[in-house]
């Protein structure tokens, strides 16, 4: 069988269905990937399945999102996430040692295997010649439990990359190509794999760029081939026996192809706001801008900011612009050090903040309103900077660095061509030296977890009812982003531990009384458009919901990790129509029939609705698995009446 490089590896983890594009498959992870913002609630259900290790060979605990500190709260979930990882069996990277991509991406990626995320950027070990994916917590923790991890089959694009980059022409660029393309929406349901001539001029931090970033497209995530780039990667972090030659059967055949040439390519930018909008840098009119972020996970390596130091070697950043510049890492931040780049950037005038995620959450770095920011991050939905009127541009380093220099948004490729300083060789034993080891088991029997005022466990959905009767609580447009549920930044992210006080932010951007409303009603139903849920995967978009009494969402399409979350969560997604008439908020919805419906496999169901002659008919499209999870009340419901308990198993030796 001809196949994919894609399938190849989801063949190697397939424990139940068939690789059939949007059928349900269940696959065994190798690795987990679990970062802070979305750890204590991955963590606080773990607990509730009632194991007492997890079932993966390798979990690792990242913390790089909660990291201010403006009060106990952070410290709070830092010290149960610590405990929480004693007790269970997980590797924890404490607060300052990077950007959990990053280093996941140095120090555990490896050809062939898979790890699922709670973090949609999970994709970013893609580059290495993995099938790497995100998740909502729950699903993770279902996961690392060692029950599986439940989706639906994605389709394959192959991308063809043919023809050479051209000066100041970077990754980043590549993925702003194809996000002009396939917008937010296109690759939905899709796996973007990479192969062709090309290639072998990306490098694996080059590739990572793109892996990350390629989830904008709505994508299940993207591979690329492991290959001599993939082994000098590994031969670099002193991890060269975990190489392992990967690449697609010559004869494999995508379910759709795409080529791209590299020589073509010119310098884009996303303009706000979102990742979909992007224009050529030359085509843009005449932008002012007030800052410069550089780093977060998408172009945070060494790579990056020594492209950005080298461009302002000898000069400095224009008076009007606030430039910061984020490592990845602590083994990042170490070389630049030790290469002349730190220094390079600190004489040019930029700020040098701490290897965590930071301004890309909206936690520090706020910008001016309406003033024009331009970042090398990878998403720009309004206020996921911390500023409501935000005009955030994306962009390269190669972009960044020129308009650095020139206080607006400039075209980089007219400039001479530079050349970055050599990386000395980074210290691959620091990880070793901040990463904990898994505890032995006589050690972790004594472990007490602690769990400070602010953790607490989410809430559990009840069963899908048969009937309901409900008010439109909200109804808000197209490409609603996560982030307007469970809002970024320093003091709304504090509370993602605590559902009650995260659910007080939903919506606040759109209609601020809406969480007041919804506790008055005693919940409703929630009426959207289209990429409903959009962006990140954390699941408190979907349990701030539960909490608030909303059993039904209706929306015309979904992005997929938010559409799971909320089969997860036990709410059940049902689709508009596209002609679907406009629905004010207060009107009454009656549903009869759900709960059977779904049994029965129904694919629509009549909604009555107070002011229309006409019953509106809503899709039902779930696969048979999502079915039966949403009718068992939620997937942590599924799980303790016998779903999939076929498939525990230990950890293998």
């Amino acid at each position: 069988m001809a196949d994919t490089l894609t399938y190849k590896i989801l063949r190697r983890h397939l424990i139940a269905g068939e690789l059939t594009p949007g059928t349900d498959i269940t696959v065994r992870p190798d690795q987990i990937l679990i970062e802070d913002a979305t750890g204590t609630m991955a963590a606080m259900q773990f607990e509730e399945l009632g194991i007492d290790t997890v079932q993966v060979p390798l979990a690792v605990m990242y913390v790089d999102h909660n990291v201010l500190q403006i009060d106990d709260k952070n410290m709070q979930d830092h010290r149960y996430l610590r405990t929480f990882c004693d007790k269970f069996g997980l590797r924890y990277s404490p607060a300052g040692h990077g950007i959990s991509h990053y280093i996941h991406l140095e120090r555990f990626t490896k050809p062939g295997e898979l790890v699922l995320g709670a973090d949609s950027h999970t994709s970013t070990a893609g580059a290495v010649g993995m099938f790497a994916t995100g998740a909502g917590g729950l699903e993770v923790a279902v996961a690392m439990g060692g029950y599986g991890f439940d989706f639906p089959c994605p389709r394959v694009i192959g991308v063809e990359l043919v023809g050479r980059l051209r000066n100041a022409v970077e990754p980043k660029d590549i993925v702003l190509e194809i996000l002009r393309r396939y917008g937010v929406r296109g690759g939905r349901g899709a796996v973007f794999e990479f192969y062709g001539p090309a290639l072998a001029q990306l490098s694996t931090s080059g590739r990572a760029t793109i892996a990350n970033m390629i989830i904008e497209t709505g994508a299940t995530t993207a591979v690329f081939p492991s290959d001599e780039q993939t082994r000098q990667w590994l031969t670099q972090q002193g991890r060269e026996e975990d190489f392992e030659p990967l690449t697609a059967d010559d004869d494999a055949t995508y379910d759709e192809t795409i080529e791209i040439d590299l020589s073509e390519l010119v310098p884009l930018v996303a303009v706000p706001h979102s990742p979909g909008n992007v224009l050529p840098v030359a085509e843009l009119p005449d932008t002012p801008i007030s800052q410069i972020c550089v780093g977060s996970s998408v172009n945070s390596s060494y790579d990056d900011l020594a492209t950005v130091a080298a461009a302002l070697r000898g000069h400095t950043v224009h008076p009007r612009v606030a430039m910061t510049v984020t490592p990845g890492s602590r083994q990042i931040l170490r070389t630049i050090v030790e290469s002349g780049v730190y220094q390079d950037l600190m004489q040019a005038g930029a700020r040098m903040l701490e290897p965590v995620c930071g301004p890309c959450v909206g936690i520090g770095q706020a910008p001016l309103q309406g003033a024009a920011s331009l970042r090398t991050f990878n998403r720009n939905f309004p206020g996921r900077s911390g500023t409501a009127e935000d005009q955030v541009y994306l962009c390269s380093p190669s972009t960044a660095a020129a308009s650095a220099l020139t206080g607006r948004i400039t075209d980089p490729s007219d400039r001479p061509a530079i050349e970055i300083r050599p990386a000395q060789a980074p210290d691959t034993g620091m990880h070793d030296l901040m990463i904990t080891d898994r505890l032995p088991d006589d050690v972790r029997a004594g472990i007490v977890v602690e769990r400070g005022p602010n953790l607490v466990s989410p809430p559990l959905p009840e069963p899908v009812s048969d009937n309901l009767q409900a008010r439109v609580l909200i109804n808000v447009g197209d490409d609603i982003s996560t982030g307007d549920m469970a809002p970024d930044g320093a003091i709304a992210m504090s509370v993602w531990s605590n559902i009650a006080l995260c659910a007080k932010f939903m919506f606040t951007r759109h209609d601020p009384n809406f969480h007041d409303r919804a506790r008055e009603w005693g919940g409703g139903v929630i009426v959207a458009g289209d990429n409903y849920g959009q962006g990140s995967s954390r699941e408190h978009a979907a349990l701030i919901p539960v909490y608030l009494g909303v059993r039904v969402i209706a929306a015309k399409s979904y992005a997929r990790i938010h559409r799971r979350n909320l089969i997860a969560a036990g709410i059940a997604p049902l689709v508009l129509p596209t002609d679907a008439p406009a629905f004010d908020v207060g009107q009454h919805w009656s549903i009869i029939g759900l709960r059977q419906a779904l049994l029965d496999g129904n694919e629509t169901i009549t909604v009555e609705v107070s002011d229309h002659v006409e019953p509106i008919t809503l899709t039902i499209d779930l696969t048979a698995g999502e079915r039966t999870v949403l009718a068992a009340g939620g997937l942590l419901a599924h799980i303790r009446e016998g779903g999939r308990a076929h498939l525990l198993e230990p950890v293998p030796a």
